[in-house]
């Protein structure tokens, strides 16, 4: 018998939404929910411009599903935290704008998951949290690059010490999500952006989403010359042509 899939995927023109179905489990990830995001960012369909992931049930994710926790060897635990790392790079560096609309629990890995995504909102409902301190654990889904590089490794050593919780408005304030809004507005508002993303340019998306964040891992000079190859190639495309046409014209470009 076949298992019952663990996410939803809904399409509405060039906008694809992922959702975690797992309520019951505050939708705790496991093995099929990662190769089911698997499934879908390495070889997403060709007219999809734009994702937004969230969750079924009132939570976005609730981190590693502890009932399935399985006892690995040191070298297997490595390949599956491995695993983890290289869907977390599809999702952010897989060429799709990628938004999390949140709600309730956004817990260890469902943080991870959070932070490889493009643009985070999040409801009063939501909770931050990194508890591996308290389950004898250590992250393992990239949580030490990612959010580390959104708060900074201090405050997420405490984060992680403590298993001190913070709240949607403590988010924006500290680099994990980018907006804070009230209850049922984040996937509405993830729909206005998702479509604002969709209708830029796309080679530009591209940049943006390939480039930034690893500019910031350079070195100054190796990462303003990056910027410049960067500028450069994006002012040669049609749609910076068409950009500035539509700016001399007084109208809304057409990227697409």
């Amino acid at each position: 018998m076949a298992k019952k899939p663990v996410t939803r995927v809904e399409i509405d023109g060039d906008i694809a939404t992922i959702i975690f179905d797992r309520p019951e489990k505050r939708n705790a990830m496991n093995d099929a929910l990662v190769a089911e995001l698997d499934t879908f960012f390495s070889a997403p369909p060709d007219d999809v411009n734009a994702v937004i992931l969230t969750g079924a049930g009132g939570h976005f994710c609730s981190g590693l599903d502890l009932a399935e926790h399985e006892h690995r060897e040191p070298i297997e635990g490595v390949y599956h935290s491995r695993n983890w790392h290289r869907v977390s790079e599809l999702i952010e560096y897989g060429g799709l704008p990628v938004i999390s609309a949140m709600t309730g629990a956004v817990i260890g890995g469902g943080l991870e998951i959070a932070a490889s995504t493009h643009v985070r909102i999040a409801e009063p409902s939501v909770v931050f949290q990194l508890p591996e301190g308290r389950r004898g654990i250590f992250v393992g889904g990239g949580a030490t690059v990612r959010v580390g590089r959104l708060i900074g490794p201090d405050r997420m050593r405490e984060m992680m010490l403590t298993g001190r919780k913070y709240g949607a408005e403590d988010g924006v304030r500290l680099g994990l999500t980018h907006y804070a809004v009230a209850e049922g507005e984040a996937l509405p508002l993830a729909r206005i952006l998702a479509r604002q993303i969709a209708d830029n340019a796309p080679f530009s998306n591209y940049l943006m989403i390939q480039s930034i964040t690893r500019i910031g891992d350079m070195a100054r000079g190796d990462g303003l010359f990056t910027e410049s190859l960067a500028a450069a190639m994006s002012q040669t495309t049609d749609g910076a042509k068409e950009g500035l046409r539509a700016f001399l014209e007084k109208r809304p470009p057409k990227f697409r």
